[in-house]
């Protein structure tokens, strides 16, 4: 069977790839092995894209020294979007929900506030976004986004007068 480097219970663009299932989830949870390696995937992909793994307890990111011309590849070519959704997704599946929060609040700043990566604002916002297991931090960052969006009457993620009243 084709593998994939962020497997999913869901069928993606590689027909011949087969979905996982809860127990092979939970098998891979309980080898140590298992984990490691992919947390170095997730580091190797994270470099690819400009980004670097600072904390593996935390998940905390920062730009990479060549993020810059990573950044260039990121906006030029909109099939990485879908791949970071895979992971967003991924790192869910496999109880790292903690890193997918920096993973999209990264995105959502790089797109929103310092505005490095235009072309990949509407992926965060209509998807890394909702990849968020935990309706308490998804909350938390689309008040973010919310707080950061230009112009912000045109916000659709979320219901002004909810996040007017947030926190």
């Amino acid at each position: 069977f084709p593998f994939r480097l962020f497997p999913l219970r869901e069928h993606g663009m590689n027909w011949r790839a087969r979905p996982l299932t809860c127990q092979e989830i939970q098998a891979f949870k309980k080898s140590k092995e298992v984990m490691q390696r992919f947390i170095r995937a997730y580091q190797l992909m994270l470099r690819f894209y400009g980004i670097v793994l600072i904390n593996k307890e935390t998940g905390e990111l920062e730009r990479a020294e060549n993020w810059a011309e990573r950044f260039q590849n990121l906006n030029r070519f909109g099939h990485n979007n879908l791949r970071i959704t895979r992971i967003l997704k991924c790192l869910g599946e496999m109880g790292y929900e903690h890193y997918q929060v920096h993973l999209v609040k990264f995105f959502l700043t790089e797109t929103l506030v310092k505005e490095t990566l235009p072309n990949v604002k509407r992926s965060a916002l209509d998807y890394f976004l909702f990849t968020i297991r935990s309706k308490q931090k998804r909350r938390e960052l689309v008040y973010y986004a919310w707080q950061h969006f230009r112009p912000r009457d045109s916000f659709v993620w979320g219901p002004h007068d909810k996040l007017l009243k947030y926190r």
